[in-house]
């Protein structure tokens, strides 16, 4: 099957050798994505910034040929129980009717300290 790279253009990307999603066959990975605006600056609002990293993924997802509804499974990374509502809120704006499998987990950490929410996604575009 062929590889496709998509990029985003995240200055991580060259540096850490990664891409914001990889496409090969039916399968898209995108990329744990953080809530980055252009200007670099990042919304400290729990919900703004699940937004955000939902825009930047579904932005990719497209890129990549698919969109929404081809989500099967999504990763939500939170730096604080206390977000778990807002971020879930905002992940069930773009898939409350699809229903993907979705993992929310609490970390001690993410790589900026401003960020509060990371995610990822999973989608198959056939079916």
């Amino acid at each position: 099957m062929q590889r496709q790279n998509f990029s985003s253009g995240s200055p991580y990307e060259p540096t850490v050798g990664f891409s914001r999603a990889v496409r090969i066959g039916d399968r898209v990975l995108v990329a744990g994505t953080a809530p980055i605006w252009p200007d670099g600056s990042v919304d400290p609002d729990p919900k703004t910034q699940a937004r955000r990293c939902l825009e930047i993924m579904l932005a990719a997802l497209a890129e990549a040929g698919g969109s929404a509804p081809h989500v099967v499974r999504t990763r939500m990374f939170i730096t604080d129980a206390s977000h778990a509502d807002a971020v879930g809120e905002a992940h069930g704006e773009v898939f409350g009717e699809i229903r993907p499998a979705a993992t929310m987990v609490v970390v001690g950490a993410l790589l900026d300290p401003r960020w509060v929410v990371e995610m990822e996604l999973e989608a198959v575009l056939t079916g």
